[in-house]
């Protein structure tokens, strides 16, 4: 081959869009449980190479990311979800336990191979039992490919994950939610913000109500806040993350307007706020501008909505430099709204709408698909149910059973696609004994599936909840969201213009909400309520779609149940 050739296809190498610069970033983590003090507190936690939270991944858009994951649990098993990564081509790779693959068992290694393929604020925790609220968790960050900018500037940038804590232990908790009669967990005695708290007492103590005694931190403490520290004008990208297990949020900056410029890895068209609304599984990224006077510190706050707050703000500092940061605010922190004030969240919720150029939805959908979301018993134990049926997973994957054919792994009947017509969501029903149920809802390739998700009310008496639905393996277009019960009128309202991607969406009390997505991604893929103990109380339902199309599974993905026997079967012949 001529020089000028081999220098003509450097060129065109070079001119290629930074995806041709990605990376394989690896990783080697060993998650087991370790002594910390979250809040001031010391708990036994969850953690990975021996901290908590777990540690940040940080890529671009484009790189193949490895992480090697060793049990160091001892007696149960493990799984990692990466939360809002949509797994093109490696759907064993979405880590739920028993639906994507089997549990990792203790002493045991599985290697997490998967591409990162757009830019955004994401997570990851675990997806076995309640091993989230346990403490598995962290962030995973992913820049613009190389060469390629961000549709706004910003001078620096931080980095927060919300989560809350609870000093009962997470398999006291579990047993706690599978009594007869149901012992309830609870509120959360702490909130955290990147894994820090302050339980008992307050920074803002001359503030607080009910009156808490002053913090004493000296700095070095597993539970001091991290600080953010500043510079005077200017603009500073802020990413959101929470993998709260039930607490809803709603975070402010004292004296700073905030501008919402990316949802779930999505840009949305930007707009201002006073203080952001964010849910289990939400992620957020906002712009600030130091443009408040320079000798003053200022409060970052984040309190409970949607539930009757009985835990305390959680608080750190915007540390203006070069002031001291043991400069504490002069003014209280933000007041939350008030905690069911759902017009103030749906105002919020409202005003996100897909950035100009974002891709559109599909004028028409192929199916449609409604939930009812309600709390039931079954045998006197209360369970959360979708459509009369409350989840509870199979022990063998039903990736690998769906893929190969395998017989009696879960129930074949299809799942319902409505609830009857003349239920009422703004009653208790009249008869609340639900069904225990494994079906899939079963999706053809390449059509367009709406899924309305209907509120109801529970089993109190006038009592409806928020619940944050995230899905796995896709993004999704939010439509629109309405009061009381769903009907043909409310598609003429339907929002086909600029609905924003998020792979995470709030149904509110009595409500409802619209989503559309396209069923371009073989896999079996989870699709439920984000609140851990709403989850483990059977809140959830699973897709699938042209798993026949799935390759290369590795054979630990699905070394247990009947697939674990077909698998030995066919070693030995």
């Amino acid at each position: 081959m001529s020089s000028s050739i081999l220098l003509l296809l450097l060129l065109v190498s070079l001119m290629l869009p930074g995806h041709s610069l990605a990376k394989t970033r690896h990783f080697k983590w060993e998650v087991g449980y370790i002594h910390w003090s979250t809040d001031g507190e010391e708990s036994v936690v969850m953690g990975i190479n021996g901290a908590f939270p777990g540690p940040t991944i940080r890529g671009r858009a484009g790189d193949i990311i490895v992480v090697e994951l060793t049990n160091k649990l001892h007696t149960e098993g493990v799984v990692i979800h990466w939360h809002g990564i949509r797994q093109f081509g490696t759907p064993w790779a979405d880590g739920t336990a028993a639906i994507s693959q089997c549990a990792i068992n203790a002493g045991e290694t599985f290697v997490y191979r998967f591409k990162v393929d757009k830019a955004g604020t994401y997570f990851y925790h675990g997806h076995y039992g309640m091993q989230r609220s346990a403490g598995l968790y962290g962030s995973l960050i992913v820049d613009v490919a190389q060469g390629e900018n961000e549709p706004f500037h910003y001078d620096g940038e931080f980095n927060l994950l919300l989560s809350d804590w609870w000093h009962k232990g997470s398999h006291e908790q579990e047993v706690d939610l599978s009594s007869n009669p149901l012992r309830w967990i609870g509120e959360p005695q702490t909130l955290l913000i990147n894994g820090r708290g302050q339980y008992n007492c307050s920074m803002a103590a001359q503030f607080s109500n009910p009156q808490l005694p002053q913090c004493k931190l000296r700095g070095g403490e597993q539970y001091a806040p991290q600080i953010l520290r500043v510079r005077p004008n200017k603009t500073y990208r802020l990413r959101l993350a929470s993998t709260t297990a039930l607490a809803s949020l709603n975070l402010a900056i004292g004296g700073h307007k905030m501008v919402v410029v990316e949802a779930d890895g999505n840009y949305v068209q930007p707009f201002s706020v006073q203080d952001i609304d964010i849910y289990s599984g939400e992620s957020y990224s906002i712009l600030f501008t130091t443009n408040q006077d320079p000798s003053k510190n200022y409060w970052i706050s984040t309190s409970v909505r949607g539930r009757e707050p009985k835990t305390p703000q959680a608080l750190t500092l915007l540390n203006y430099l070069p002031n001291s940061p043991s400069k504490f605010p002069t003014l209280p922190p933000p007041i939350a709204p008030l905690w069911n004030d759902y017009n103030h969240s749906k105002s919020f919720s409202n005003k996100i709408l897909a950035l100009m150029g974002s891709p559109k939805p599909p004028i028409k959908n192929h199916r449609r698909i409604i939930l009812l979301n309600t709390q039931n018993k079954i045998d006197g134990y209360t369970k959360w149910a979708i459509n009369n049926v409350s989840l509870v997973l199979p022990t063998t994957p039903y990736l690998g059973s769906i893929r190969y054919g395998i017989n009696n792994a879960f129930d074949t009947r299809p799942p319902p696609d409505n609830f009857p017509i003349d239920y009422d969501v703004m009653k208790r029903a009249p008869n609340s004994n639900a069904t225990y149920g494994n079906g899939v809802y079963m999706l053809k390739m390449n059509t367009t599936i709406d899924i309305i998700l209907q509120n109801a009310n529970a089993l109190g008496e006038g009592a409806s909840e928020i619940h944050p639905w995230h899905l796995h393996g896709h993004d999704f277009w939010v439509l629109g969201y309405g009061e009381g019960k769903f009907n043909e009128k409310h598609v003429k309202k339907f929002n086909l213009k600029n609905p924003p991607l998020r792979n995470t969406v709030v149904i509110y009390p009595y409500g409802w909400t619209a989503l559309r997505f396209v069923t371009d991604n073989p896999g079996v893929w989870a699709f439920h309520c984000h609140i851990e103990p709403h989850l483990h109380m059977g809140m959830g339902v699973i897709l699938a779609e042209g798993v026949h199309l799935v390759k290369n599974i590795p054979r630990e993905a699905l070394a247990c149940g009947l697939t674990g026997k077909m698998l030995m079967t066919n070693k030995h012949n």
